[in-house]
């Protein structure tokens, strides 16, 4: 007897059509001759040759890595330093620590963007790249503190105690000890942060001055004008290095595994 399809199994190939049907539209059509995407006009690499030629986009592009590369490494350090002194610490002050923390994980970007903007016209700060990657640290570093602070949950502290009982001093029970072990969970908060950098727009929308336009901020710039089929050819060279990143991840961790 032929096994009846279960709900949940259906539904989850409803998701899964939902989430990549579109994207395999913006594929084809990053191909396609027409500039307008209605119809199809035959196959053509012109967008991306287009796409190769305008400057503004990988200046824009540029730009992004920059910040987001910037704001990765800082927010990791500061991160790691905070979800540590969370942890390790626990009093009043500790507690309004940890507010500070979580309140860029619940407060809305635009009054985020709005009130770092706001700060930066008090202090007399002219907007650029500096005050973009000051704002993407704000709230990277606090992700970067809650995944560590996860990791940190299960860390057996008896560790410790043995090489400090060994001779070791605190500065290498922490530096060749502590952080290789929370290496995983530091190395998760920092790629999750790289993705909210280079992906974020409403408070880079806010904070970001002349010279300093990111690739979301750009993008949307080009929708405006009615340059899709650029988008769409851009956008599937970004799909195609996520999933080529995640593939080679996926067998860089087999062959560990392996080993």
């Amino acid at each position: 007897m032929k096994q009846r399809l279960s709900l949940p199994f259906v539904m989850t190939l409803a998701v899964l059509f939902f989430f990549y049907i579109p994207m395999l539209v913006l594929v084809a059509n990053s191909f396609n001759a027409s500039k307008f995407g209605g119809s199809w006009k035959g196959f053509s690499l012109i967008w991306y040759e287009t796409l190769f030629q305008d400057r503004h986009v990988w200046h824009a592009v540029k730009v992004t890595l920059i910040v987001a590369l910037s704001a990765t490494a800082i927010s990791s350090v500061l991160g790691t330093i905070s979800a540590l002194a969370l942890h390790r610490y626990q009093g009043r002050l500790q507690r309004m620590h940890q507010t500070l923390i979580y309140a860029p994980l619940v407060v809305p970007d635009i009054l985020v963007g709005i009130s770092l903007l706001l700060l930066f016209a008090a202090l007399g700060i002219q907007l650029s790249i500096t005050t973009i990657i000051l704002a993407h640290t704000t709230f990277c570093m606090s992700y970067v503190c809650m995944v560590v602070l996860a990791r940190l949950q299960d860390f057996d502290h008896s560790v410790l105690e043995a090489a400090q009982d060994l001779g070791a001093n605190q500065w290498v029970t922490t530096t060749r000890i502590l952080l290789p072990l929370i290496a995983p969970g530091v190395l998760s908060g920092a790629l999750l942060a790289f993705t909210l950098s280079i992906d974020d727009y409403v408070i880079t929308f806010f904070v970001a001055g002349p010279g300093s336009t990111t690739l979301p901020i750009h993008i949307y710039s080009m929708i405006k004008r009615g340059n899709m089929p650029i988008i769409n050819a851009l956008s599937t060279l970004m799909i195609s290095m996520t999933f080529s990143a995640v593939w080679l991840s996926q067998k860089l961790a087999k062959r560990r595994i392996l080993s």
